[in-house]
This record gives structure tokens, C-alpha cells and sequence, in this order.
């Protein structure tokens, strides 16, 4: 009990002191998150849209692989990606693997899905008046998708925090391809895994408790979203 004690008190100190190889850790997880989150945003999107506005063969397939690839395994893309990035790879030659290109890579993955199934979900419930009346008005196509993903919006932001909140959260993938290399690719999630291992328990407590504000900030900020949504949508 006392060394659990310890730990805490020694993890706050930690994290008032503004400890340096906790704070460059922390900078490299909202690094790494940050960029994969933009990337599967910029092309999980457009999915989204493409499938929640078209009819297309294949579109109930498309949607099945969506919702399907949400729950996908981490540990089991960070093992296609370690297959694929290895020297003995067909992208060997880039030299990616066990840097923080590749987590970037693997946590881009995992997010894709989420936000194009989200997005679509968000698009496919706006009400088709909506859709009909840009027709109706001469938009074109491009306008008319715009309109219906402004109305989206808050569905469509809700899926991206969500996403968002799969990566900072994510232990298996970016550990086989990043790594885990101190002061290059280790993160919150890899190092509490590392140090809990090790016995260094102040470190990986503080980590925890960084950890846990942001899972709640992205939780307070997703349900004001939510509610937000549902207050215009006038339920």
C-alpha cells in the first residue's frame, strides 16, 4: 500500500514539474493522434459522403466493411504493417518501420474507418427535404453535398472526437511498429505499458492521469456536441 502511495505522490510531482521526458512524451502522442486523426478525416470523409449520398453497386457492401473494419484488431494491422514495412517488405526500402511515421500510419488505419462509418451514419439521417430543395433551388451536386454535410455537421464532428479518442487510446498497433523506442517513438499508452512492466510506477501513473483528462475532455466535448445536435434537431 505504501508503494502505491509513493507512486502517486511521486507521479504528481511528476507532472506539476512539468517533468521534460514526460511532456516530450506526451507532445509525441498528440503528435502522432493529431496527424493520423487529419488524415483519416481528409479521406474518411469524403467516403463518408460519397457512400451516404450515392447509390452505387457494391454500396451495401461498402457500408458492411465500414462498420465491419470499426472493430478492427490494432495488434493485427500493426502486424500487416510490420509485413509491408520490414526490410523484407515491399515498402522496406522507405525505412518506416519503428519510426513515427509508421504509428502515424497505423493509427490513421484505425481511425479511417471510424470516421467515414460515422460520417455516413450522420449524412443518411438528414432529413431528404433538405436534399431535394438544394435540387429543387439549381444546386449542383458539389453544393448539394456541402449542404447535406453542413447539416451533418455534428454527427460528423462526433465521429471525428471519436475517432480521435481510438488513437490516443491505441497500445498494440503503433508498439509492433513503432517500437516503442525512448525519446523517438514512445507514447502515453506504450509507456505506461513499459513501465508498469519495470516496477517504475510514478511514471506510468502520471501518464494514466494525462491519459484520463484527455479521454474526459474528449468525452465532455463530444457529449456537448451530441447535445448540441439533438437540441437543434429539436428532440
Amino acid at each position: 500500500m505504501d508503494s502505491i502511495t509513493e507512486g502517486i505522490r511521486k507521479a504528481f510531482l511528476l507532472i506539476f514539474s512539468l517533468d521534460t521526458e514526460l511532456l516530450g512524451i506526451i507532445f509525441l502522442s498528440l503528435k502522432v493522434s493529431g496527424i493520423a486523426l487529419v488524415i483519416a478525416t481528409i479521406t474518411g470523409l469524403p467516403i463518408g459522403a460519397l457512400v451516404g449520398l450515392k447509390r452505387f453497386p457494391l454500396r451495401r457492401v461498402t457500408i458492411s466493411l465500414m462498420n465491419t473494419f470499426m472493430g478492427l484488431p490494432p495488434v493485427v494491422v500493426g502486424l500487416f504493417l510490420y509485413l509491408i514495412l520490414s526490410r523484407s517488405g515491399p515498402f522496406g526500402f522507405m525505412g518506416l518501420l519503428y519510426t513515427p511515421s509508421a504509428m502515424v500510419i497505423a493509427q490513421s488505419i484505425l481511425a479511417f474507418p471510424i470516421v467515414a462509418s460515422l460520417s455516413h451514419s450522420a449524412i443518411v439521417n438528414v432529413d431528404p427535404i433538405i436534399k431535394q430543395a438544394s435540387m429543387t433551388l439549381g444546386a449542383t451536386p458539389f453544393q448539394v453535398t456541402l449542404n447535406m454535410m453542413r447539416e451533418a455537421r455534428y454527427g460528423i464532428i462526433s465521429g471525428v472526437i471519436a475517432a480521435f479518442g481510438r488513437v490516443m487510446a491505441e497500445v498494440g498497433a503503433i508498439l509492433v511498429v513503432g517500437g516503442n523506442i525512448a525519446g523517438y517513438t514512445r507514447v502515453m499508452t506504450t509507456t505506461i505499458a513499459l513501465e508498469t512492466d519495470k516496477g517504475n510506477f510514478e511514471l506510468a501513473i502520471a501518464l494514466g492521469v494525462i491519459l484520463l483528462m484527455i479521454s474526459l475532455i474528449i468525452n465532455m466535448v463530444l457529449h456537448l456536441i451530441q447535445r448540441k445536435g439533438m437540441v437543434k434537431s429539436g428532440i
